[in-house]
């Protein structure tokens, strides 16, 4: 019980001669140095909020007015037109010499001016952040007025920004009317309807247009005139928390490791750097120093999705789940064999080094502790449906040993699995072992990971890695970005020895990790044995199928004039048509971040143009034809990307008119029906974000698989893709065993076959090509 002795910071008996004390000093210590760890991180923060609530201007600029119109005022002049005169009339302090009331009042003058000038200044870069021709007009063809308007922004956006420096200063996200998002909604579903029907959906759509939608719009506005976004919040409540169905496959989605390099092959090191360089991560964030992303270097996305990141769990209800952040820990939950131990991450007030924290995993891994009764699977209940799991938790954790356990879990700073299985890509058996990782990362034993954390890392008996994340608290590229920071960390600033350990000494006196005690009743463990056969059977039913495409990538797609996304989405809509015989609802996630609060919107891939382009190549169309379609629908495809991005999309505008009419209790046929129709083929891109933390030409083996999600409809597939350097292209695909129609291998090979048909497609004919030719023989005559 050597740990329970060191949490105390001091012992006293009573004896005749009186009260012994004895003090610990070293739990003093403890004390002593994480309040003053506190108070930094407080001081930090505070510093920081000064330094984001004056952006665009600094905190020295308050100086540099004051001495400006104080100086002005010795020369005899008044800047402030009697402003400073008036401020001194009414000073209640009247003890003071004039020129130290003109002093003061000149002060006063001084700070309220420049609060104008910073309020003036983020105005004009909210107006200027409103544009977005900029992302209509042809690549590398930037017009005069957009030219002006980046120089602009630059001129208004200051210097050294932090990670929240431009939060104040992002537009909010515009309402559609309701004519445009009705005329684009049966456009987007034109294609998948006969006649008959889109006649009947037309019907109902201009019902709803000239009635009802009218008075939901006007709600929908009052909304957005006070709230920072007019979606986000409805969105995380009811498409995320409001979930009552098992969050594991359904929700949670995962990121793998390095594709072809594994750092070190013990399990202890690898954790060790990488725990560590999730630390690191999290000092950055906290003292902002993460660059905030900026969209041509120059237009910046909202960072808000960053703040929930660490220390955050997803705390269930009965009719509803809710978001819980805490303040910074200074442990983690490690699960092993079924025993969960908090691990210290800090001693005397320092960041346990890499080798430090290998040290530590290594006794969790030579711990021979049995697990307690009831432990070995409790991790099931949050894999199962929200409400048992709600039920339980006020049941049987409300008080005592299971409270304080389960506290800890929750208020860990992120949740970490030693698994006990080995993972990678093996081989002859490379594809079958890519499928076996995705799912092992994607839902485990469905009860080795805590799914409703913010995050869980998981580290294989290989030293491979890969990271499970709850959806509620942030999209996929907030985690994509800590984990890219991981692996680069991991691989090129921290390193191993040559056995392949961490590096750095090890403190042999740091306490031993804690193993959590749990009391679980027998009708606990019969709740516990219910959600894992619940999630057991979700697990078993998903099919996965990951692979590598390396025949040609985004080099080869850019060199044929066209947008590599745009690229993938064609051959989806290929491809589907060939698996199942017919056009199908598409969902292609799109990011609305360049406004405040921004989350997603949905890209509606299947158009009028994508069908017409597939059915001319599956019907055998002259070449010519195919091809003038293909860009055709590609350019419909940029297009409805772009409008998605710039606040013209559709969907969260339809969600939110949906949540208006429920709160009304009013019925709309026509909401229901377009909030009720499956996306069988949902689809979204990951994008590498830090792309200076890797050096793709001498370390190109150390590229991410990227990640994946578990499919959307019953009968569709979920489909994640990712572009990695020139030449390669990483495929995600999921479905369900249960569906007949739906194969995940054979939609793979379709996507195969789709890509190198459509490359084909685009290469040069000899025309185009001779012609080519001879433009660039005349350019080089003219040099």
């Amino acid at each position: 019980m050597a740990e329970a002795h060191q949490a105390v910071a001091f012992q006293f008996t009573v004896t005749p001669d009186g009260i012994d004390l004895r003090l610990s000093h070293q739990a003093l210590s403890e004390i002593y140095l994480s309040g003053m760890r506190s108070w930094k991180k407080r001081i930090i923060r505070i510093k920081n909020s000064v330094i984001s609530g004056v952006y665009p201007a600094s905190p020295s600029s308050w100086l540099f007015v004051v001495i400006a119109i104080l100086a002005t005022m010795y020369t005899r002049s008044d800047p402030s037109m009697g402003l400073i005169a008036k401020i001194q009339e009414h000073l209640p302090v009247s003890q003071m010499s004039m020129q130290c009331q003109a002093v003061v009042s000149a002060v006063l003058f001084s700070t309220m001016l420049w609060l104008m000038l910073i309020f003036t200044m983020r105005l004009c870069l909210k107006q200027l952040l409103s544009y977005h021709r900029w992302m209509f007009e042809q690549h590398g063809k930037m017009s005069t007025t957009t030219k002006i308007w980046v120089a602009l922004v630059r001129i208004f956006s200051g210097r050294k920004p932090l990670l929240y420096s431009y939060q104040g200063s992002l537009p909010n996200l515009p309402v559609p009317t309701i004519k445009d998002t009705v005329k684009r909604y049966l456009e987007s579903v034109r294609p998948l309807m006969n006649d008959a029907e889109y006649e009947r959906m037309t019907k109902l759509a201009t019902e709803f247009e000239g009635s009802l939608g009218n008075r939901l719009q006007w709600y929908l506005k009052l909304k957005a005139l006070w709230a920072a976004n007019y979606v986000s919040d409805w969105w995380e409540e009811y498409v995320y928390l409001r979930g009552r169905s098992p969050i594991m496959v359904n929700s949670n989605y995962y990121g793998m490791d390095f594709l072809y390099v594994t750092p070190t092959p013990i399990q202890a090191a690898r954790a060790g750097n990488c725990i560590h360089s999730l630390f690191l991560y999290r000092r950055k964030l906290n003292k902002e120093e993460l660059k905030p992303w900026l969209l041509r270097s120059a237009v910046p996305c909202c960072s808000y999705q960053f703040e929930q990141m660490f220390d955050t769990c997803r705390i269930p209800g009965t009719l509803t789940d809710t978001v819980q952040h805490w303040q910074d820990s200074d442990y983690i939950v490690v699960y092993h064999k079924g025993r969960y131990f908090r691990l210290r991450v800090y001693q005397a007030g320092r960041l346990l080094s890499p080798r430090e924290v290998e040290f530590q995993i290594q006794r969790i891994l030579d711990d021979s502790t049995s697990p307690s009764k009831g432990e070995a699977k409790l991790g099931a209940l949050t894999a199962g449906d929200r409400i048992p799991w709600a039920r339980a938790r006020a049941k049987y954790f409300s008080s005592g040993v299971n409270k304080r356990s389960l506290d800890c879990i929750e208020r860990a700073a992120f949740f970490v699995t030693l698994d006990d299985d080995e993972h990678c890509m093996v081989g002859n058996d490379s594809a079958a072992s890519l499928d076996r990782y995705a799912k092992s990362l994607l839902h485990g034993k469905c009860y080795d990971r805590w799914f409703d954390k913010s995050f869980s890392v998981v580290f294989f008996k290989n030293g491979k890695s890969g990271i499970n994340a709850e959806h509620s608290w942030a999209d996929a590229p907030v985690v994509a970005h800590v984990w890219e920071y991981m692996l680069a960390t991991d691989s090129f600033q921290l390193g191993y020895t040559e056995e392949g350990h961490c590096k750095g000494e090890v403190d042999s006196s740091l306490p031993h990790p804690q193993k959590l005690n749990w009391d679980i009743v027998p009708e606990c463990e019969e709740q516990i044995s219910e959600s894992l056969a619940l999630a057991q059977a979700l697990a078993d039913d998903v099919d996965f199928h990951v692979f590598s495409f390396r025949d040609f990538g985004k080099g080869k797609i850019k060199k044929c004039r066209v947008s590599p996304d745009a690229f993938i989405q064609m051959a989806l809509q290929l491809a589907y048509y060939r698996d199942r015989g017919t056009f199908c609802l598409t969902y292609e996630a799109s990011m609305t971040r360049l406004f405040r609060e921004g989350r997603t919107e949905t890209v509606r891939s299947c158009t009028s143009e994508s069908s017409a382009f597939v059915r001319a190549v599956e019907n055998g169309e002259p070449e010519e034809v195919c091809r003038r379609l293909f860009r055709s629908a590609s350019e419909k495809h940029q297009h409805l990307y772009r409008m998605a991005m710039t606040g013209g999309g559709i969907d969260r505008h339809l969600f939110c008119l949906y949540v208006v009419s429920k709160y009304l209790g009013v019925e709309s046929p026509f909401l229901k029906e377009v909030l009720s129709q499956p996306w069988r083929l949902s689809t979204s891109q990951t994008p590498v974000q830090q792309v200076e933390l890797f050096d793709m030409v001498n370390y190109s083996e150390y590229i991410s698989c990227g990640g994946g999600f578990g499919p959307v409809a019953d009968d569709g597939y979920g489909v994640s893709y990712m572009f990695l350097s020139e030449n390669i292209i990483n495929v995600h695909i999921s479905c369900k065993h249960s569906c007949s129609s739906t194969d995940a291998h054979r939609f793979g090979d379709q996507i195969r076959k789709a890509l190198h048909d459509l490359l084909k497609l685009l290469s040069l004919s000899p025309e185009e090509s001779n012609k080519k030719e001879e433009s660039r023989a005349e350019v080089k005559k003219e040099k």
